[in-house]
């Protein structure tokens, strides 16, 4: 049960927050699995949702970035690199560039992840940490 608003933050295009990692304490609670099965949880509420059109249909190719989504929150979250050894340096905007981002599709993004992490029994300074970041790097990735 949720005690704690997530809120997100407004977007103002050309906003360029700074971001702070999430708290390790996130991969240390969860581990592995349980960040697989909330990144997979996630997508698969984008997939039936306002975006869906940004999401591969194909289940090979959600399959897949659900992998690279997993590798790469697991690797923020103090787990094993697995983003960096399989893809090398993140650079997430030049990588989400293909796929035009607008600021109300940050915010159906953020509401699918809300969705899950109301699920996960997590102490509120590591929901917190996780959200915060969440909402930071989102507004990195909005280009249209």
């Amino acid at each position: 049960n949720m005690k704690m608003e997530l809120t997100i933050s407004k977007y103002t295009p050309g906003m360029r927050p700074d971001i702070t990692i999430p708290s390790s304490k996130m991969f240390d609670l969860l581990g592995e699995q349980g960040i697989r099965e909330l990144v997979n949880n996630h997508y698969d509420l984008l997939k039936v949702s306002a975006v869906k059109h940004l999401f591969p249909q194909d289940e090979t190719g959600l399959k897949k970035a659900k992998e690279h989504s997993s590798d790469f929150f697991i690797q923020i979250c103090g787990g094993p690199m697995y983003f960096s050894k399989k893809r090398g340096k993140p650079q997430l905007y030049k990588r989400h560039l293909p796929h035009k981002i607008t600021a109300e599709a940050r915010v159906e993004w953020l509401n699918c992840y809300k969705t899950e992490l109301k699920k996960l029994n997590l102490p509120d300074d590591v929901l917190k940490s996780f959200w915060n970041y969440l909402d930071a790097f989102s507004m990195w990735m909005v280009n249209s």
